[in-house]
């Protein structure tokens, strides 16, 4: 039996050249993945933007990554920014996101010429209005707004509902963006939401482009020149084999032709319209690789294997009991397959997957989870003191490190002892 494969690479292979736990990325799966969207939006005509939304999975490789398929780059701190920077990002492709942002945050972004700023709040924008004035300096902005659409997904990734903490409530948006406006060195040029995420459909798109254009059409009836919409993220990916998922040539062709009949029916301009995919674009293309440590049979209960890594590297099953799917690497036939937990080695339950059926794991056995690019190196943690694992990306036939595994010593790198204690 052959060993398995991910994006055309052994993965026992990868595991024994850079160890484990390790995150895998696959560069041709990202390509293809934006090459999906950007082809589904030409087959639609309309002029279109795409942000990567960076906090699904964010470094210097990716940046350049993204800067290379002349698409833009949401970003939502000065880390990420600067991570931008240091792969030479045009930053005029940057667009600034967030909640709650600082004034030296805000500064930041307009001295190092961040081509766009999504102002989230009417505190926001004071803070932006000092910033401008103290640099004097122009900036464009977009306003997120809460349109109050429910998309059906998990209620901790719906973040476009009356009660969130994102964005200007809908009834106040209009006054707030005409008076924005009329600030000097601001520019509105266009209106933000995002839904949630983990979206199948277009059906809570076009709900979410109704009350947009519908506002779209308020402001520029007050003289304000809106010129877009974006409409976030949030496109759904299949987790698990059987899963739904959103499938772009099939839906933003549908999305589009709405927009452009509702813009015709009320006499407005067609905006651009701009998408913020991450998980989309990443998400299938990453897998974490593991080593089985212990395997542990209860008998009249359950199987449990224990692996190398876990709610450290994906905390994403623990923070809202996100499945995914595994599998044994190694070559092995495959008629013993049985029903096991996974678990991590956190000193909590961490429960990684807590029904696989795999072929008679044992120790020692690579162990592959699929669907890891997003939201798994993004979120990992050093609980337990346990250094973030490696990520390697795959292109074609070759495969190198894209960050670093963290040492011991710089776990311990920011450790300082009060002199009291010396």
């Amino acid at each position: 039996m052959e060993n398995v494969k991910f994006s055309g690479h052994d993965t026992v292979a990868l595991a024994k050249k850079y160890g484990t736990p390790l995150y895998v990325m696959s560069e041709d799966i990202i390509r293809d993945r934006i090459e999906s969207v950007k082809k589904a939006f030409e087959e639609a005509s309309c002029d279109y933007e795409i942000n990567f939304a960076g906090k699904a999975f964010t470094n210097v490789a990716m940046c350049k990554i993204v800067a290379s398929e002349n698409i833009a780059l949401d970003a939502v701190s000065v880390g990420e920014m600067l991570t931008a920077m240091a792969a030479g990002f045009p930053m005029e492709r940057v667009c600034y996101h967030g909640n709650n942002k600082k004034s030296s945050e805000l500064k930041f972004a307009v001295e190092n010429g961040v081509g766009l700023i999504v102002v989230d709040s009417e505190d926001e924008l004071k803070k932006l209005t000092q910033v401008t004035a103290e640099l004097n300096k122009d900036v464009k902005i977009m306003f997120r707004i809460s349109p109050g659409v429910e998309a059906h997904t998990h209620e901790l990734i719906q973040t476009g509902i009356q009660d969130t903490k994102f964005g200007l409530p809908f009834e106040q948006a209009k006054d707030i963006v005409v008076r924005a406006n009329q600030l000097p060195h601001i520019s509105v040029v266009g209106i933000h939401c995002h839904i949630g995420s983990q979206i199948v459909d277009e059906v809570p798109f076009i709900a979410a482009a109704d009350k947009m254009i519908g506002l779209y059409q308020a402001i520029r009836n007050e003289g304000v020149d809106l010129r877009a919409i974006n409409l976030g993220g949030g496109f759904g990916i299949p987790y698990l084999q059987g899963d739904e998922y959103f499938d772009t040539l099939k839906y933003i062709p549908k999305l589009v032709q709405h927009v452009k009949t509702m813009c015709a029916e009320k006499q407005v301009p067609m905006p651009k319209l701009i998408v913020e995919p991450g998980r989309f674009l990443v998400c299938e293309a990453g897998a974490t690789l593991y080593t089985v440590g212990t395997v542990k049979t209860i008998p009249g209960v359950r199987k449990y294997i224990s692996v190398d890594g876990g709610m450290n590297d994906n905390p994403r099953p623990a923070l809202y009991g996100a499945e995914y799917e595994a599998v044994i690497c190694n070559g092995k036939a495959t008629e013993d397959m049985e029903e096991v937990r996974v678990s991590g080695r956190a000193c909590e339950t961490d429960t990684l997957i807590d029904k696989a059926v795999l072929n008679h794991p044992e120790v020692g056995d690579i162990l592959m989870v699929r669907n890891t690019g997003a939201y798994n190196y993004s979120m990992a943690s050093r609980y337990n003191r346990f250094p973030i694992p490696a990520v390697v990306l795959l292109s074609g036939d070759c495969s190198g490190i894209m960050v670093e595994r963290e040492s011991y010593q710089e776990l311990l790198s920011h450790d300082r002892v009060p002199d009291w204690l010396k």
